[in-house]
C-alpha cells in the first residue's frame, strides 16, 4: 500500500464516522419529538365530569365522565369522593370505584364527588367534578332539622305501622315534697327516632284522686310537651311514690286501633 492510499482511507474512515455521529443526532432529536407529540395525545378534558341523581341517603348517583379530546376512544375510570359541605377536605371513599354509587349515612351532611380517569395507548388524564349539594336523610312528609341536628315531623305523618314512644318523662321538682302544682315533661318520638311534634300527650294519675291534670297537651318541634299536675289534698306527703299512666296519639287516629301509646311514670315523694 503506498503513502498517498493510507491518508485517503483514513480521511474516508473519518467521514463515515461523522456521518453516522449526525445521523445518530438527527434520530435522536426525531424520538424525542415523537414522545412528546406522544404525550400530546393523551386524553384532554374539555368539559369536566357530572353527578346526577340526588344527594340523599339510599338514592343512586350516577357520573357522566365529561368530554374529552383523544386521538382514541378512551376508557374511564371512577373514583368517588367525601367532601365537607364547602366541598373540601376530600377523601376516597374504599370501595367507590363504579360509575354508580349509592349514597350511604356516612355521606350524611358532607358532599359528594368523583374524579374521572380517562385513558387511551398513549397515557391517562383525570378530571374532577362539582361537588352535590350537602347529602340529607330521607324523612317523611314534613319533616324539618332542628337546630341540634335531629329531624323533626309532624305527628300527622305517623301512621302504622310506624307508632308513637314515649321515651323520656321529666319532673320539676324531680322529688314532690308538697301538694303544690308542678310540670311534668314527656318526650316523643316514632319508631324510626324521629322527633314527633303535634302529638297530644295526656297523662292520668293513679290513683285518680291524689292529683289532677288539664286536658290533652301537644308537643313542640323538639318533642317535648309540657303537663301542668296539680296534687289534690288526698295525696300523701309521706315517703311514697305518684303514678301516671302517660297517653301519646295522633290528632283523628282511634284510641286504640292507632298509632297512640301508653306508659306507665311515677314520681316520688318525700
Amino acid at each position: 500500500m503506498t503513502r498517498k492510499t493510507l491518508p485517503r482511507l483514513f480521511g474516508a474512515a473519518g467521514a463515515l464516522v461523522l456521518l453516522v455521529v449526525a445521523l445518530t443526532a438527527i434520530a435522536g432529536t426525531g424520538l424525542a419529538a415523537g414522545s412528546a407529540a406522544q404525550a400530546n395525545y393523551a386524553p384532554q378534558n374539555s368539559a369536566a365530569p357530572t353527578i346526577s341523581g340526588t344527594p340523599q341517603v339510599g338514592q343512586t348517583l350516577t357520573a357522566g365522565p365529561g368530554t374529552w379530546n383523544s386521538d382514541t376512544t378512551p376508557t374511564y375510570t371512577y373514583q368517588w369522593q367525601r367532601c365537607d359541605t364547602a366541598g373540601n377536605n376530600c377523601a376516597a371513599i374504599t370501595g367507590a370505584n363504579a360509575q354508580t354509587y349509592t349514597v350511604q349515612a356516612a355521606d350524611v351532611d358532607k358532599t359528594l364527588r368523583v374524579v374521572v380517569t380517562a385513558k387511551n395507548p398513549t397515557g391517562s388524564t383525570s378530571a374532577t367534578s362539582s361537588q352535590t349539594a350537602v347529602v340529607s336523610q330521607p324523612g317523611p312528609a314534613g319533616a324539618i332539622k332542628t337546630t341540634q341536628g335531629a329531624t323533626s315531623i309532624p305527628a300527622s305523618s305517623v301512621s302504622l305501622p310506624e307508632r308513637l314512644i314515649i321515651n323520656g318523662v321529666k319532673y320539676n321538682p324531680s322529688v314532690l315534697t308538697t301538694r303544690n302544682a308542678f310540670t311534668m315533661r314527656v318526650h316523643v318520638v316514632d319508631t324510626r327516632g324521629y322527633l314527633v311534634r303535634d302529638a297530644l300527650v295526656k297523662v292520668t294519675a293513679l290513683p285518680y284522686a291524689w292529683a289532677k291534670s288539664p286536658t290533652e297537651v301537644r308537643t313542640g318541634l323538639d318533642g317535648w310537651a309540657n303537663v301542668t299536675v296539680t296534687p289534690t289534698r288526698n295525696m300523701p306527703l309521706s315517703r311514697n311514690a305518684l303514678v301516671f299512666q302517660a297517653r301519646a296519639r295522633v290528632e283523628g287516629q282511634s284510641l286504640l286501633a292507632g298509632s297512640s301509646t301508653r306508659r306507665l311514670v311515677q314520681v316520688s315523694i318525700r
